[in-house]
C-alpha cells in the first residue's frame, strides 16, 4: 500500500513552481531543525563547563560566553538559510556576495564607530572584563550587567533605571564583583570619647555580625580599622573596613553600620551631628544690655 502511494507521487508531473516552493520549504525547516540542534549542543557543551567550574567568577564568564556565542550562531545560520533560500528560487547568490564584500569595506569606512563597539566587545570578553550579572561603572553609569553584546553593555541601576551603552564607549570598566571586595565605612565619634574603647565596641560588632547565619558566607575576613582618617570640626572620623565575597560589600556595609549604632548607643559612645545651642540670658541682664545700646546710640554723632 505504502509503496503503490510512493509510485503514485512519483508518476505526478510537477509544475517547477511547486518544486521550487516544496525545496524552499524544506530549506527553512532544514534550518530551523539545524538551529535548534546547535543551540541545544552548545547549551548543553557550556552547561557541563559550568557544572565542572570550581568558582562563580567562572560559571558566570562561561555563561556570559555561551549566550554570545549562541547569538552569533543563530545569526549565522539564518544568513546562510536566506542566501539558499534565493539561490533556490532561482536569485543568483554570487552578486549579492560581491556586492557584500564591497558594501561591507564601504560600511568600514562609514560606520568606524560599529566596528570599534563590535572589537571593544570582543576585547571585554576574551580578556573577562565584564560579565552577565557584575556590579560594574562603565560610562558613567553603574549598575547590574543584564546582558553582554559584541555591540552594546545593558546596565540596570538601583532604581530600576536601564542604560544601554556601545561598548565603543567603554574606555574604563570599574568592576565591583571580581574576586573579593571590601565593605569601607568612616565612622564619627565625638571628641571626647576613649578610641581605644571605640575600637574594641567596633570590633566586637563586626565579630557578632560575622556569626550571623545571614551574614556569615558573605564577610571572608575580621574587621580591619585602618585608624583616625580625619579631625573633623566636630567629630573624629574612623576608617574601617570587612573582606568580603564579589557583590555583598554594600549589603554587610549597611548591616554594620546598623548593628554599630545599636552598639554606641548601649555603651554610650556620642556620634555628633550638627545642632545648635542657644544661650538666653537673665532679664537683668538683658535690660542692663539694652540701656547700654540707648545710650550708645544716643552719644554718637548724627551724620547729618
Amino acid at each position: 500500500m505504502t509503496e503503490s502511494w510512493f509510485n503514485s507521487l512519483a508518476q505526478i508531473e510537477w509544475s517547477p513552481e511547486w518544486v521550487t516552493a516544496a525545496t524552499l520549504v524544506a530549506v527553512l525547516i532544514a534550518a530551523f531543525v539545524v538551529r535548534r540542534v546547535v543551540l541545544n549542543l552548545l547549551a548543553r557543551f557550556f552547561d557541563a563547563l559550568a557544572a565542572r567550574s570550581p568558582s562563580l567568577e567562572e560559571k558566570k564568564r562561561i555563561a556570559t560566553l555561551a549566550r554570545v556565542l549562541r547569538h552569533a550562531v543563530s545569526l549565522t545560520l539564518i544568513i546562510l538559510a536566506v542566501l539558499v533560500g534565493l539561490n533556490t528560487v532561482g536569485v543568483s547568490i554570487a552578486p549579492i556576495l560581491g556586492a557584500a564584500g564591497v558594501a561591507g569595506v564601504a560600511i568600514g569606512f562609514g560606520a568606524q564607530s560599529l566596528v570599534k563597539d563590535f572589537f571593544s566587545g570582543m576585547f571585554l570578553l576574551l580578556e573577562n572584563q565584564i560579565r552577565v550579572g557584575d556590579v560594574v561603572e562603565i560610562a558613567g553609569k553603574t549598575g547590574v550587567v543584564e546582558e553582554l553584546t559584541l555591540r552594546r553593555t545593558k546596565l540596570r541601576s538601583f532604581d530600576g533605571a536601564v542604560h544601554y551603552v556601545s561598548n565603543g564607549l567603554i574606555t574604563t570598566v570599574s568592576n565591583f564583583s571580581t574576586e573579593f571586595a571590601f565593605a569601607v565605612a568612616d565612622v564619627g565619634v565625638s571628641y571626647r570619647e576613649d578610641l581605644d574603647h571605640v575600637y574594641s565596641v567596633m570590633r566586637a560588632t563586626a565579630a557578632e555580625l560575622r556569626t550571623d547565619s545571614h551574614f556569615s558566607a558573605a564577610i571572608v575576613d575580621a574587621l580591619d580599622i585602618a585608624g583616625v582618617e580625619q579631625l573633623a570640626d566636630s567629630a573624629i572620623v574612623i576608617r574601617c573596613r570587612m573582606k568580603t565575597v564579589p557583590a555583598e560589600q554594600w549589603r554587610v556595609r549597611r548591616e554594620f553600620l546598623k548593628r554599630l549604632k545599636i552598639a554606641f548607643d548601649r555603651e554610650g559612645i556620642s556620634i555628633p551631628y550638627p545642632h545648635r545651642m542657644l544661650i538666653q540670658e537673665p532679664a537683668p541682664v538683658r535690660e542692663a544690655l539694652a540701656r547700654d545700646q540707648i545710650a550708645r546710640d544716643r552719644d554718637e554723632p548724627n551724620p547729618r
